[in-house]
C-alpha cells in the first residue's frame, strides 16, 4: 500500500473530521447511519473521484466505508468514531468478540482507566484492538509514553456487554468496566 502524500492525508483528516463529529461543517446531513452521498462530498469538499477513491483505498486505518445503493448511486461513511452530536446509528448487528481485546492510550490515563473503567468521552464507543501492536500503534497518535490494556472481552460478552465490529475490524463496545481490565504491556 502506498502512503498518502501529505496533502491527501490533510484531505483525508478532513473528511474524517466531517463524515465523524461536523457535517454541518461542510453543509452536509448524513443519513441515520451515516451515509452521505459521494456526490454531495466531493462537491462539498472540491475532491475528485479518483481523489476520494485512492484516499479511501490507501487509507491505512481504513476509515471510509463506501457503498454502492440500489439507484447506482454511491454512498460514503466513516466506519466508527463518530461524536455522541452526531448521533450516527452504524446499524452493526451485535458480535462475539474474541476472547482478549486491547486498548492503547496515553500513560497518563491509566490511572483514570484502572479507576472508572474505558469510557468513550464525546464518541459513541469505546474503540479496542484486536492485537497488542494495534494498540500502541493506536496509543502513539497521542503520546510517545503508551500503556496498553487487556480487555477481557468474552468473559464482558458472557456478562451480557454488547460488542459490535465495524467495516475495518475495531471492536466497539460502549463501556467496559474496571474489573474487565488489566494493564498488558507499558513501553521502557
Amino acid at each position: 500500500m502506498t502512503q498518502l502524500s501529505r496533502e491527501q492525508a490533510r484531505v483525508s483528516r478532513r473528511i474524517s473530521m466531517v463524515l465523524r463529529h461536523r457535517p454541518e461543517s461542510a453543509g452536509l446531513t448524513l443519513d441515520p447511519n451515516g451515509w452521505v452521498p459521494v456526490a454531495d462530498l466531493l462537491a462539498a469538499l472540491g475532491l475528485s473521484r479518483d481523489d476520494l477513491d485512492l484516499i479511501v483505498a490507501q487509507n491505512d486505518k481504513s476509515r471510509f466505508a463506501v457503498a454502492r445503493r440500489p439507484d447506482g448511486t454511491d454512498w460514503i461513511r466513516a466506519s466508527q468514531g463518530h461524536s455522541h452530536r452526531v448521533g450516527v446509528d452504524l446499524a452493526l448487528p451485535p458480535a462475539e468478540p474474541p476472547p482478549v481485546l486491547y486498548h492503547g492510550t496515553p500513560r497518563q490515563n491509566a490511572e483514570p482507566i484502572r479507576r472508572d473503567g474505558l469510557r468513550p468521552g464525546r464518541r459513541q464507543h469505546v474503540h479496542l484492538s484486536l492485537d497488542v501492536p494495534t494498540a500502541l500503534r493506536v496509543g502513539h497518535r497521542r503520546s510517545a509514553d503508551v500503556v496498553v490494556f487487556e480487555v477481557a472481552a468474552a468473559a464482558m460478552a458472557d456478562a451480557g456487554h454488547v460488542f459490535h465490529r465495524s467495516e475495518n475490524g475495531v471492536w466497539l463496545t460502549p463501556a467496559v468496566p474496571p474489573a474487565y481490565l488489566s494493564l498488558k504491556r507499558t513501553n521502557p
